[in-house]
Protein backbone atom coordinates (compact mmCIF):
# COMPACT_ATOMS: atom_id res chain seq x y z
CA UNK A 1 0.00 0.00 0.00
CA UNK A 2 1.34 3.56 -0.71
CA UNK A 3 0.47 7.14 0.89
CA UNK A 4 1.52 10.03 -0.66
CA UNK A 5 1.18 13.44 0.90
CA UNK A 6 2.50 16.52 0.50
CA UNK A 7 4.24 19.23 2.57
CA UNK A 8 5.42 22.25 2.27
CA UNK A 9 9.24 22.42 2.76
CA UNK A 10 10.04 22.68 6.55
CA UNK A 11 10.68 21.02 9.37
CA UNK A 12 7.62 19.54 10.12
CA UNK A 13 8.43 17.32 6.74
CA UNK A 14 11.61 16.30 8.32
CA UNK A 15 9.71 15.50 11.14
CA UNK A 16 7.70 13.23 10.06
CA UNK A 17 10.40 11.22 8.41
CA UNK A 18 11.70 10.71 11.28
CA UNK A 19 8.77 9.08 13.03
CA UNK A 20 7.77 6.85 10.42
CA UNK A 21 11.29 5.65 10.60
CA UNK A 22 10.77 5.74 14.58
CA UNK A 23 7.34 2.89 13.58
CA UNK A 24 9.28 0.52 11.53
CA UNK A 25 8.71 2.10 7.90
CA UNK A 26 12.33 1.72 6.28
CA UNK A 27 13.96 4.63 4.34
CA UNK A 28 14.10 2.88 1.20
CA UNK A 29 10.64 3.08 1.38
CA UNK A 30 10.18 6.14 1.87
CA UNK A 31 10.15 8.67 -0.80
CA UNK A 32 10.14 12.70 -0.63
CA UNK A 33 10.40 13.91 -4.25
CA UNK A 34 11.06 18.02 -4.29
CA UNK A 35 8.99 19.55 -6.70
CA UNK A 36 10.85 21.77 -9.27
CA UNK A 37 9.92 25.33 -8.89
CA UNK A 38 9.58 27.40 -12.22
CA UNK A 39 11.71 30.60 -12.95
CA UNK A 40 9.72 33.45 -12.48
CA UNK A 41 7.25 34.35 -15.39
CA UNK A 42 7.08 36.67 -17.97
CA UNK A 43 4.31 39.84 -17.09
CA UNK A 44 2.08 39.32 -19.63
CA UNK A 45 -0.16 41.83 -21.17
CA UNK A 46 -3.66 40.30 -21.89
CA UNK A 47 -4.82 37.48 -19.91
CA UNK A 48 -6.55 34.74 -22.01
CA UNK A 49 -9.81 32.51 -20.72
CA UNK A 50 -7.45 29.63 -20.00
CA UNK A 51 -4.35 31.67 -18.02
CA UNK A 52 -5.34 34.70 -15.82
CA UNK A 53 -2.06 35.82 -13.69
CA UNK A 54 -4.79 38.19 -11.56
CA UNK A 55 -3.28 41.36 -12.83
CA UNK A 56 -4.75 43.07 -15.38
CA UNK A 57 -2.98 45.69 -17.07
CA UNK A 58 -5.24 47.10 -19.10
CA UNK A 59 -7.33 48.83 -16.26
CA UNK A 60 -5.25 51.81 -15.78
CA UNK A 61 -4.74 52.83 -19.02
CA UNK A 62 -8.45 52.51 -19.97
CA UNK A 63 -9.31 55.16 -16.71
CA UNK A 64 -6.57 57.13 -17.24
CA UNK A 65 -6.75 57.48 -21.33
CA UNK A 66 -10.35 58.47 -20.98
CA UNK A 67 -9.55 61.52 -18.84
CA UNK A 68 -6.84 62.30 -21.02
CA UNK A 69 -9.11 62.18 -23.71
CA UNK A 70 -11.96 64.63 -21.83
CA UNK A 71 -9.56 66.50 -20.77
CA UNK A 72 -8.07 67.24 -24.48
CA UNK A 73 -11.29 67.28 -25.86
CA UNK A 74 -11.91 70.03 -23.66
CA UNK A 75 -9.25 72.10 -23.51
CA UNK A 76 -9.12 71.05 -27.56
CA UNK A 77 -11.93 74.15 -28.07
CA UNK A 78 -9.26 76.76 -27.37
CA UNK A 79 -6.17 75.45 -29.06
CA UNK A 80 -5.73 75.77 -32.88
CA UNK A 81 -5.37 72.35 -33.18
CA UNK A 82 -9.13 71.42 -31.94
CA UNK A 83 -10.64 69.35 -30.30
CA UNK A 84 -10.69 66.24 -31.83
CA UNK A 85 -6.58 65.95 -32.50
CA UNK A 86 -6.20 66.67 -28.86
CA UNK A 87 -8.71 64.68 -27.33
CA UNK A 88 -6.64 61.53 -29.86
CA UNK A 89 -3.75 62.92 -28.78
CA UNK A 90 -5.06 63.21 -25.00
CA UNK A 91 -5.94 59.52 -25.06
CA UNK A 92 -2.81 58.17 -26.19
CA UNK A 93 -1.08 59.96 -23.83
CA UNK A 94 -3.18 59.17 -20.80
CA UNK A 95 -3.07 55.35 -21.98
CA UNK A 96 0.62 55.47 -22.23
CA UNK A 97 0.76 57.23 -18.51
CA UNK A 98 -1.78 54.53 -17.28
CA UNK A 99 0.29 51.36 -18.94
CA UNK A 100 3.76 52.88 -17.11
CA UNK A 101 1.61 53.18 -13.80
CA UNK A 102 0.39 49.72 -14.08
CA UNK A 103 3.20 47.99 -15.01
CA UNK A 104 5.52 49.99 -12.06
CA UNK A 105 2.79 48.86 -9.60
CA UNK A 106 1.74 45.31 -10.80
CA UNK A 107 5.91 44.90 -11.06
CA UNK A 108 6.41 45.91 -7.91
CA UNK A 109 3.34 43.32 -6.56
CA UNK A 110 4.78 40.61 -8.64
CA UNK A 111 8.31 40.85 -6.98
CA UNK A 112 6.96 40.81 -3.76
CA UNK A 113 4.54 37.76 -4.08
CA UNK A 114 5.92 34.66 -3.54
CA UNK A 115 4.39 32.06 -6.60
CA UNK A 116 3.14 28.90 -4.85
CA UNK A 117 2.26 30.78 -1.23
CA UNK A 118 -0.44 27.98 -0.87
CA UNK A 119 0.76 24.78 -3.34
CA UNK A 120 3.48 21.73 -2.34
CA UNK A 121 6.89 21.85 -2.33
CA UNK A 122 7.63 18.29 -1.60
CA UNK A 123 5.68 14.80 -2.41
CA UNK A 124 6.16 12.54 0.05
CA UNK A 125 5.34 8.50 -0.99
CA UNK A 126 5.44 6.12 1.97
CA UNK A 127 5.41 2.31 1.11
CA UNK A 128 3.68 0.54 4.09
CA UNK A 129 1.79 -2.46 4.98
CA UNK A 130 -2.02 -2.47 5.16
CA UNK A 131 -2.00 -2.55 8.85
CA UNK A 132 0.53 0.36 8.93
CA UNK A 133 -1.64 2.73 6.83
CA UNK A 134 -3.57 4.33 9.53
CA UNK A 135 -0.68 4.83 11.42
CA UNK A 136 1.30 6.34 8.64
CA UNK A 137 -1.96 8.59 7.54
CA UNK A 138 -2.04 9.89 11.32
CA UNK A 139 1.87 10.71 11.37
CA UNK A 140 1.10 12.68 8.65
CA UNK A 141 -1.73 15.00 9.43
CA UNK A 142 -0.26 15.21 12.60
CA UNK A 143 2.92 16.78 11.14
CA UNK A 144 0.89 18.94 8.73
CA UNK A 145 0.42 17.54 5.39
CA UNK A 146 -1.19 19.73 2.75
CA UNK A 147 -3.31 16.61 1.85
CA UNK A 148 -2.94 12.99 1.68
CA UNK A 149 -3.90 10.11 -0.95
CA UNK A 150 -3.84 6.33 -0.28
CA UNK A 151 -3.43 3.59 -2.83
CA UNK A 152 -3.68 0.20 -2.96
CA UNK A 153 -0.96 -1.84 -4.21
CA UNK A 154 -3.36 -4.59 -5.61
Amino acid sequence: MYIVATFHHSSELELAICELEQQGILAEAIAAVPLRENGPQALRVFDTIRRSDGISMLDGPAVVGTIGSVLGASLGFGWAMGPIISGLLGLVSGAALGFILDWLINFNKRKKRKRRELGADVVVIVECRPEQASDVQNIMERWFALGIGRLSSG
